[in-house]
């Protein structure tokens, strides 16, 4: 099992990377969580990993935390959920907000997710509700003073839709994500609808 990786960046996109290690390039793909604190490349970049091994592929997935990781394994050892999914997960919310999601029973957030619909949703609150606490102390100081009520997610969940949005509209995904992206750097944490963030990417890209 390949629990981790360390090397070159030769290649990153918004859903995959490459990594030399001695002359060896792996591809790893991660969620956008992730993509988020690569480096350049050509700089020296370190990622805990999961081999996924199928009769018909071998898959190397990379993580930037310790969280992450036990995420995303926690999330696939649903029945029905596979590394499509979790990925999803993991580049749509943080860590601690799923968990609240999942705490809260909030099906009707999680199910805003991208490829989670309500049955999938429910099935997750369901199978996961014992077992998030885990995760960590970030978790649980979160948690503990949001015991109730939606949770705190709509940027991100506005953000994943507004990508969607563009992909519908025929801009090829990692472009809609590398878009998307930059905006919300841009806004400094300003909220937007992703109706807003749509108009100002197809801006972007038409202009340039």
């Amino acid at each position: 099992m390949i629990a981790s990786i360390r090397g070159i960046l030769l290649q990153k996109n918004i859903s995959s990377i490459i990594v030399d290690v001695q002359g060896v390039g792996y591809e790893v793909f991660i969620p956008m969580s992730t993509y988020d604190h690569l480096p350049s490349e050509g700089a020296e970049c370190s990622l805990l990993t999961y081999l996924s091994v199928r009769e018909d592929a071998m898959t190397l997935y990379g993580f930037q935390s310790a969280e992450e990781k036990k995420l995303f394994l926690m999330v696939c050892n649903v029945s029905g959920i596979g590394p499509k999914i979790g990925l999803s997960i993991l580049s749509s919310l943080p860590v601690v907000a799923f968990c609240q999601g999942i705490v809260n029973q909030d099906i009707k957030a999680l199910s805003r997710i991208n490829g989670i619909g309500k049955r999938t949703a429910e099935r997750l609150a369901v199978e996961l509700k014992d077992k998030v606490s885990t995760i960590s102390d970030t978790y649980l100081a979160a948690t503990s003073s949001s015991s109730s009520g939606e949770v705190a997610i709509p940027f991100y969940t506005e953000a994943e839709d507004a990508v969607q949005g563009l992909i519908s509209l025929g801009i090829k995904s990692d472009a809609a994500r590398k878009t998307i992206q930059a905006i919300v750097a841009e806004l400094k944490g300003e909220e937007a609808s992703a109706q807003k963030l749509i108009r100002l990417a197809l801006s972007q890209i038409q202009g340039g």
